[in-house]
C-alpha cells in the first residue's frame, strides 16, 4: 500500500476527533472519505499530511512511518494537499501561482517543463496565465489549486473536499480532470460531501461516523449498502 492508517487518534486541544481511524490507499488508485458532517474527514486529512499530530496509531507512506512528519517532509517525500478553503494567492497571476509550487525546485528548466505539462492536463490555466488568481472562477481557481499541487509530481495527492462550493456542472469537470490524472498514475485520497460523485469516481471508500470507521470496500459496492442512507440520516 502506499498510504496506510492505522487506529489512528487526533483531535484539537483536548477535543478528540478521530477515535481509532483506519484507512488504506493502494498505489495507482482513488480512495474515497465519506461521512456526515462533522464526523472528521477532513481531520482525517490533516492529521495525514501532519498539520493535526496523532495522539495515538500509526500513518505510513511508501513503507516509511510519518506519524510525527510536518507538511514540508511530506511533500519532499512525494506527498501534496489541495485544502478545502481557498489556498491560491488572489493578487498573483495564475502563472506565479503555479511557480510557488515549485518553490522547493532550483532548475528553471525543470520548472517550466512542469508548468507545461500542467498546461496539458488544465489548458485554461495558460489561456489565463497572465490573469491575477482572485479574478478567475471558483472552478477554475480549484484546477489551478490542483496544478499548482501538481508542481511536484507527487506520488499522493490529498484532495478535501474538492467540489465544495462549486456547481454541479463544474463538480463534474473537476472529477472528470481528477480521474483524468488517475488515469496517468497519480493517486488520490479524496475526502468528498458529495456522496454519489465521490463513490462513482473512485475504487475503495471508506464511511465515517463520529469519528470511527463504519464501513469500507469497494467505492461500487459501498454505493449500494443501505447502511449509508441510515449513516446520513442518522439513524444507525
Amino acid at each position: 500500500m502506499m498510504l496506510e492508517v492505522k487506529d489512528v487518534v487526533s483531535g484539537y486541544g483536548s477535543i478528540e476527533i478521530l477515535h481509532g481511524v483506519s484507512m488504506a490507499v493502494e498505489k495507482g488508485k482513488i480512495a474515497c472519505v465519506v461521512g456526515p458532517n462533522g464526523c472528521g474527514k477532513s481531520t482525517l486529512l490533516k492529521t495525514i499530511f501532519g498539520i493535526v499530530r496523532p495522539t495515538s496509531g500509526r500513518i505510513s507512506f511508501m513503507d516509511e512511518e510519518i506519524s510525527t512528519l510536518p507538511p514540508h517532509m511530506l511533500l519532499r517525500r512525494g506527498m501534496s494537499m489541495v485544502l478545502q478553503r481557498r489556498s491560491i494567492f488572489p493578487l498573483m497571476s495564475v502563472l506565479d501561482n503555479l511557480k510557488m509550487g515549485a518553490y522547493t525546485m532550483s532548475d528553471r528548466q525543470e520548472i517550466e517543463n512542469r508548468i507545461q505539462e500542467v498546461y496539458q492536463t488544465f489548458p485554461i490555466l495558460e489561456k489565463k496565465r497572465k490573469q491575477t488568481a482572485g479574478s478567475m472562477s471558483r472552478g477554475q481557481q480549484r484546477m489551478l489549486e490542483l496544478g499548482r499541487a501538481m508542481m511536484l509530481k507527487p506520488k499522493l495527492m490529498l484532495l478535501d473536499e474538492p467540489s465544495a462550493g462549486l456547481a454541479p456542472v463544474v463538480t463534474q469537470g473537476i472529477f472528470e480532470k481528477i480521474k483524468e490524472m488517475n488515469d496517468q498514475g497519480m493517486t488520490f485520497a479524496i475526502v468528498e460531501q458529495n456522496v454519489r460523485i465521490g463513490l462513482e469516481m473512485s475504487h475503495y471508500a471508506y464511511v465515517l461516523e463520529l469519528g470511527r470507521n463504519r464501513l469500507e470496500g469497494p467505492a461500487s459496492q459501498i454505493m449500494q449498502d443501505e447502511s449509508l442512507a441510515k449513516i446520513y440520516m442518522g439513524r444507525t
